[in-house]
């Protein structure tokens, strides 16, 4: 058994609209990690993931799974990410807040983060992972039903009605990713196609990161269907959900720094609601010592309400230690 985990403390002051309050300026998010495993006799390992989270949370149990490892790849059945969010590669950014479903909405008030990945969430699934061939590595999850939890098991009988493992809401989901990760003569090359099926649409995302000296450039697309996680009698929203992101970054000893930007256009129902944003983050990292990290985001953002929405501007700072043992 070993105990691992990270802890984070940030402090942030940002401007936008004088509609908004302030958001508090001191935050964290710690989690404590419990594994094990154990090798049979015929070499294949048995293990298991345990994610607490170190504040009082919803979900207090982040993600817990069972993996089994051998010579056919990983397979694994639990709560945890679906292959399309562990696989999808997105522009690198080395701050604190980011731009692709980063943490901006912890510090001004937004609808919606830029996202090319829309992972579904942890519901119970089993996912495989085939093992690296030449650099290329697939992965698939189904989920049978997107809003169990296994937090007992009063189903429908429980407030609200979805909690519980006996549920007999919510809806399949096929989680599906292909990666492609090599190291060539003076550079090197990530890329990655994901996606999910839910209800009746999917979303599909394509990502790359070319890593050459101390620079890396990475950029992401992805759209999500008007018709995802929707069933035929629901109305569609009136179009699709796209996101894109770029970034660059550079490396040098101990320090780091990255400039990204990411753009959202959110459809939110049939009636065209949503946002368009564009956020910039000029992130900075710097390694003080084994597992303990220093990082700044400077950033800015605009969104734009649908439909005479709610819009809001403004920018900010981050700053705060990261600590992983």
């Amino acid at each position: 058994l070993s105990v691992g985990g990270y802890m984070e403390q940030w402090a942030g002051i940002a401007s936008q609209d004088d509609a908004y309050d302030n958001i508090n300026a001191f935050q964290s998010d710690t989690e404590v990690y419990f594994t094990g495993s154990t090798t049979l006799d015929n070499g294949i390992e048995v293990g298991v993931m345990i994610q607490l989270e170190g504040e009082t949370s919803t979900d207090q149990i982040d993600e817990q799974y069972l993996y089994i490892n051998g010579s056919f790849g990983q397979a694994r059945i639990g709560e945890g990410d679906g292959a399309a969010a562990a696989m999808g590669i997105t522009a690198p950014a080395v701050g604190p807040v980011g731009v692709n479903d980063g943490d901006l909405s912890n510090w001004v008030s937004i609808a919606a983060m830029p996202d090319t990945v829309w992972d579904d969430g942890d519901a119970p699934k089993v996912t495989y992972y085939t093992p690296v061939m030449g650099g290329f590595r697939l992965g698939v999850s189904y989920t049978d039903s997107s809003t169990s939890k296994n937090n007992g098991s009063a189903g429908v009988s429980a407030t609200p009605p979805t909690a519980g493992q006996n549920t007999t809401t919510g809806m399949p989901v096929v989680s599906l990713g292909a990666e492609y990760n090599g190291d060539f003569d003076g550079f090197s090359l990530g890329l990655s196609a994901v996606g999910e099926h839910k209800g009746s649409g999917e979303w599909f995302s394509v990502g790359t990161n070319v890593g050459f000296g101390n620079f890396t450039v990475g950029a992401s697309y992805g759209v999500k269907a008007d018709d995802y996680g929707l069933t035929e009698t629901d109305a569609k929203r009136s179009d699709d959900t796209t996101g894109f992101d770029i970034g660059v970054a550079y490396k040098m000893d101990a320090a780091s720094v990255s400039l990204s930007y990411a753009n959202g256009d959110i459809v939110t129902n049939a009636a065209g609601d949503g946002s368009d944003i564009d956020t910039v983050d000029l992130g900075l990292a710097y390694a003080l010592g084994a597992g303990v990290d220093w990082k700044t985001s400077v950033f800015w953002f605009d969104s734009d309400g649908k439909n005479g929405g709610a819009d809001n501007d403004g920018y900010g700072a981050v700053t705060g230690i990261k600590l992983s043992f």
